[in-house]
């Protein structure tokens, strides 16, 4: 497990009617704030303030086809050459990361091909990458490749 600890929050929230919504500084609008919501955009902060990964290289939400079937991916970081680099899959923090979460972004990974992936609910993370066709899992989020 890789121990992360997120900056300081300094999300723009606003409330709609019942509704709390979140501003993402990445598609630069407000999204509908839910528990998963919470921890994809605590998990960007941290990716782009402290690990100073390029936030215009980061992708959230894209949509993907897994056979027939429509999926959407929550991040995708992609390398210079806009090719996938690494692939996250966020859970709310009280879902427990399974074998079930790591075999859905492994099944993105077949689409998108990354060096990395990794599964957090913003309590636990995991990275594994894979060389020569064999995965490890890391002890730390990888630097970007400059």
């Amino acid at each position: 497990m890789i121990a992360i600890t997120f900056p300081p929050p300094d999300f723009k929230i606003v409330k709609e009617g019942n509704k709390e919504l979140i501003f993402d500084r990445l598609r630069k609008r407000y999204i509908t704030l839910t528990p998963e919501e919470w921890v994809r955009q605590n998990f960007i902060n941290y990716l782009v303030k402290v690990l100073s990964y390029p936030s215009s290289l980061i992708g959230i939400e894209r949509e993907i086809y897994i056979g027939e079937v429509k999926k959407r991916f929550d991040i995708v970081v992609f390398n210079r050459e806009m090719r996938p680099w690494m692939l996250i899959e966020c859970k709310e923090m009280n879902v427990p990361l399974t074998e079930k979460t790591l075999q859905q972004v492994v099944q993105y990974n077949m689409v998108m091909p990354s060096a990395y992936l990794v599964i957090t609910n913003g309590s636990h993370t995991f990275c594994g990458s894979c060389e020569a066709g064999n995965w490890r899992f890391l002890h730390k989020l990888p630097v970007y490749p400059g």
